[in-house]
């Protein structure tokens, strides 16, 4: 098992300039990181811009950690067949890039709509599947795995991740299995992680505190109705031991990102999900 963080964790301080993501870098691998999960569009942008992907990649290498995965967003639900081909070139060039950042992991959002049923997503999943096969193999002259985050509501309940899965039936399209986001469908996330974790190219180590009423400020409503906010790992509602006993019986010994939300500072919160995840899984 290799742990980093999540980009994503360190975004509030790029979002008020305190951090640049070379910073982010430096505090990953300063505070127990072995690796970092790259989301552009977060924080920092790669939009046209190779060159600073090389640099990126250079100041990871410098800094002697990974840069382990690649998440953009996606939509493929689009209004056209040309809507719908030019999503599909458009995550074509985020291969490239990330290629060019020299990850063999790269996760791309697939699909959100208003309609969540799951009537809805048994008429869309063969588009979709064609649309993530496409790139699946686009990936594949990379010898890159590309992957399906359980998130956004619409795909986000375990057996629909594995559906998509299924459907696209390629060996080199899986989940990046976020661990927390099973409760945003009121899933049970370790049950759902014993589901998923045989499809898993990436692992997302999230908490939750989770509320059958509103709390008030800070919280989002699941799809049932109840309550989320984000939690520092370990601090939650979210049996991460057991999680994490259910990830390292499996055999999966790939790439695990800590992934902060909280309202804590986002430093403070990622430096403690770092510690607390190592800390348990060396104890399990």
């Amino acid at each position: 098992m290799k742990l980093g963080l999540s980009s994503y964790s360190l975004y509030a301080a790029m979002k008020e300039r305190e951090m640049t993501i070379m910073d982010v870098i430096d505090w990953t691998a300063n505070n127990g990181g072995q690796h970092i999960e790259m989301v552009p569009e977060l924080g920092f942008s790669l939009k046209n811009n190779p060159e600073f992907a090389d640099e990126i990649r250079t100041k990871a290498h410098d800094a002697g950690i990974e840069i382990s995965n690649y998440a953009i967003g996606a939509n493929f639900i689009q209004g056209s067949k040309e809507a719908y081909s030019n999503e599909i070139e458009r995550v074509k060039k985020e291969v490239d890039m990330a290629d060019r950042l020299g990850v063999k992991l790269m996760r791309h959002d697939v699909a959100t709509r208003s309609d969540t049923s799951i009537r809805q997503f048994e008429e869309d999943v063969p588009e979709l599947a064609a649309a993530c096969r496409e790139i699946a193999d686009y990936a594949s002259r990379y010898d890159m795995t590309t992957s399906v985050e359980n998130h956004g509501f619409y795909i986000q309940a375990s057996d629909r991740i594995q559906s998509l899965i299924h459907h696209v039936g390629r060996d080199n399209f899986k989940t990046t299995l976020d661990v927390a986001n099973f409760l945003c469908v009121d899933e049970d996330p370790v049950s759902a992680v014993k589901k998923n974790i045989p499809f898993a190219s990436m692992a997302h180590i999230k908490d939750f505190y989770y509320r059958d009423a509103y709390p008030g400020e800070g919280w989002i409503q699941t799809e049932a109705g109840n309550y989320l906010r984000g939690a520092i790992a370990g601090h939650g509602d979210i049996s991460i031991s057991e999680i994490l006993k259910v990830i390292k019986e499996s055999g999966y010994d790939g790439y695990i990102s800590v992934e902060f939300e909280g309202m804590e500072d986002c430093k403070k919160g990622s430096r403690i999900s770092i510690d607390n995840v190592f800390r348990i899984w060396n104890e399990i």
